[in-house]
C-alpha cells in the first residue's frame, strides 16, 4: 500500500474510529488524541504490512492508547472504570457514529465559528494549520479556538445523535466559505454531507430529505464554481457567467438528488433552496430563467423560514416577475441594515432607470462589502453608471 493510499484511507477512517470511541463513552479530547496516535502507528506499519481490516486495526490500537492515557492520569480514574476492555475489532455502526460525531462537533454550546473549526478538525480530518490557512488566521489562533471548543464539550454525554438541523447548518456555513486556497471548504462540505447522507440513509427519519436537499443545494451551486470569477479574480454575476463552463455532470447529479428528496414529500428549507438553484442551472441563458417558478419557490421558502436573507432574495425575484418598482416596494419592508440590502436596492433602481439612486446604493454597498472582490465589483458598477449610465451587457 503506497503512502498516498494510506493517507486517503486514514482520513476516511479516522472520524469513524473517533465516533466509535465517543459513542462508547470516551471523552472527546482524549479519544481524539488516541486516534491521532493510532494514525501515527498506521503510517509506520501499513505501507509494508497493510491490515485486512484497517478500521478494526485503528479501533484496536486507539482503544489501547485510550486505556493507557486513562490509566496514566489519576484525575481520570473515574473514566477508567467505565472503560475496562479495549473496543472489540470489527466495523462500528457508521450510521450512528457519523451523525453522533457531527452532533458533538456542532453542539449548541459552541459558537458557529468554533463548531465549524472543530468539525473540520475532527470529522474532516484537516490539520489545524490547514484550517487556519483556510480562514486566514494564525495557526495559534485556530489552535486556541479548537482547544476551547473541546473544553466546552468535555464531560457532555452523547449516547444518541443530536439535532440534525444544527449539523446541517454548520455544514452549510462551511460550504459558504467556498474556496480559500489549498483547501476547498466547499469541496470539504460536499464530502462531509455525502458521508452524512450515506451513513444516515436508513436512520435519519424525517431529516433524511433535508440532508439530501442540502447535498443537492451544494452540488447545484458548486457546479458554477469555474465561471464565478475572471482569470484575474474578479466576480462575475450569475446572469453574466459563461454557462458552458458550468459542470453539467454535477448539475445532473444535484437535480437527481433533489428529485429523490422531493419525492419523499417532506419539504424543508434546503430542498426549497436547491429547487431555486436548479431552476437557475436549468436555464440555457439568463434571459430564459423561469423567474415565475423561482418566485413561487421563494414564497414556499418564506413559509418555511423567517430568514431575512430569504426575504431579500425574494425581493429580487419579485422585481424580475412584476417589475423593479414592485421589487422595491417589497425591499422597503425589509431591514436596510442587512448586508446585501443596498446591493439589491442598487440593482432594482438601475432596472427602474433611476441612475442616481442606483449609484448611491452601489457606493454604500461597496463600503459595506466584506471581501475585496465584492467591493471591487460594486465600485465598478457605480463607475459604469457614472461614465455611461448604462446597464451591464446581458
Amino acid at each position: 500500500m503506497d503512502h498516498d493510499a494510506v493517507n486517503d484511507l486514514m482520513r476516511t477512517l479516522a472520524p469513524q474510529v473517533l465516533g466509535a470511541l465517543v459513542r462508547r463513552g470516551a471523552d472527546f479530547a482524549t479519544a481524539e488524541d488516541a486516534v491521532q496516535e493510532s494514525l501515527i502507528e498506521a503510517v509506520h506499519h501499513w505501507p509494508d504490512d497493510p491490515p485486512d481490516d484497517p478500521k478494526a486495526w485503528l479501533l484496536r490500537v486507539a482503544g489501547r492508547k485510550l486505556i493507557d492515557a486513562q490509566r496514566s492520569e489519576a484525575a481520570r480514574r473515574r473514566r477508567e472504570e467505565r472503560v475496562h476492555d479495549e473496543p472489540p475489532p470489527g466495523p462500528a455502526e457508521q450510521s450512528d457514529d457519523t451523525l453522533l460525531l457531527l452532533s458533538r462537533c456542532c453542539h449548541p454550546a459552541l459558537s458557529p465559528a468554533s463548531a465549524v473549526a472543530l468539525t473540520l478538525r475532527a470529522v474532516g480530518g484537516l490539520t489545524t494549520a490547514q484550517i487556519a490557512r483556510a480562514f486566514l488566521v494564525p495557526e495559534a489562533t485556530m489552535a486556541q479556538r479548537i482547544s476551547r471548543a473541546k473544553r466546552t464539550i468535555t464531560g457532555e454525554r452523547f449516547d444518541t445523535p443530536g439535532d440534525v438541523g444544527a449539523v446541517l447548518h454548520v455544514l452549510y456555513l462551511i460550504f459558504n466559505e467556498g474556496f480559500t486556497g489549498e483547501i476547498s471548504l466547499a469541496g470539504e462540505a460536499i464530502r462531509l454531507t455525502r458521508q452524512l447522507a450515506a451513513a444516515t440513509s436508513a436512520s435519519a427519519g424525517t431529516a433524511g430529505p433535508e440532508i439530501a436537499g442540502l447535498l443537492a443545494l451544494m452540488l447545484l451551486h458548486h457546479a458554477r464554481r469555474d465561471a464565478r470569477r475572471t482569470a484575474s479574480g474578479e466576480l462575475v454575476p450569475l446572469d453574466q457567467q459563461d454557462r458552458s463552463r458550468w459542470d453539467t455532470d454535477m448539475v445532473a447529479e444535484g437535480v437527481d438528488v433533489l428529485q429523490d428528496a422531493l419525492a419523499r414529500d417532506r419539504l424543508g428549507q434546503y430542498q426549497a433552496q436547491a429547487a431555486i438553484a436548479a431552476l437557475h442551472d436549468d436555464a440555457p441563458t439568463a434571459q430564459e430563467t423561469d423567474w415565475s417558478q423561482i418566485l413561487q419557490w421563494y414564497d414556499e421558502l418564506a413559509r418555511l423560514t423567517d430568514n431575512p436573507v430569504v426575504a431579500l432574495n425574494r425581493a429580487v425575484a419579485v422585481g424580475q416577475v412584476d417589475g423593479p418598482r414592485a421589487g422595491l416596494a417589497v425591499l422597503n419592508g425589509i431591514d436596510p441594515g442587512l448586508a446585501r440590502w443596498d446591493a439589491v436596492a442598487a440593482h432594482l433602481y438601475e432596472r427602474a432607470d433611476e441612475t442616481a439612486e442606483a449609484i448611491r446604493h452601489y457606493t454604500v454597498a461597496a463600503d459595506r462589502a466584506t471581501s475585496s472582490a465584492e467591493r471591487n465589483h460594486l465600485i465598478k458598477q457605480a463607475a459604469r453608471l457614472r461614465s455611461h449610465g448604462s446597464r451591464p451587457p446581458a
